[in-house]
């Protein structure tokens, strides 16, 4: 069992079970409603996500998508679609407590991806802040 929650802390769940898989999607719906280059996500068996706090806003896209977020600070929680995934939920992994127990196998949707992302490992990295000059 893994705990997570939105940022001002309005919603937490809590999921059951082992994921399905685990992906970093790079598809421009991902992308326009999450404000990033690119979201984590895991698959799980819509059975093993369940709210302890709050209610989840829920925004229909095409095709049969639902995107879950947080109506009171926009974070993107669970996303939906009973067209191609039946039965599933992905949910964000960065909205995990422990997000770095579900590591990523994959990457979807890299027709989408924006071109830098693909050299951002390339860039200078700094712990926090680059020095001040």
């Amino acid at each position: 069992m893994a705990e997570g929650g939105c940022y001002c802390g309005s919603v937490r769940y809590e999921i059951s079970g082992e994921p399905i898989n685990q992906s970093i999607c790079h598809c421009r719906d991902c992308q326009k409603s999450s404000g990033a280059a690119s979201v984590a996500w895991i698959m799980l068996d819509q059975d093993e996500f369940s709210l302890t706090t709050g209610t989840l806003k829920t925004i229909e896209g095409q095709g049969g998508a639902e995107r879950h977020f947080c109506a009171d600070c926009g974070t993107g929680i669970a996303y939906k679609n009973a067209n191609i995934l039946p039965g599933m939920i992905d949910v964000q992994t960065a909205t995990l407590d422990q997000p770095d127990n579900y590591i990523p196998e994959m990457n979807i949707q890299t027709a989408e991806q924006i071109s830098w992302e693909k050299v951002a490992h390339e860039m200078p990295s700094f712990d926090r802040f680059p020095p001040q000059e």
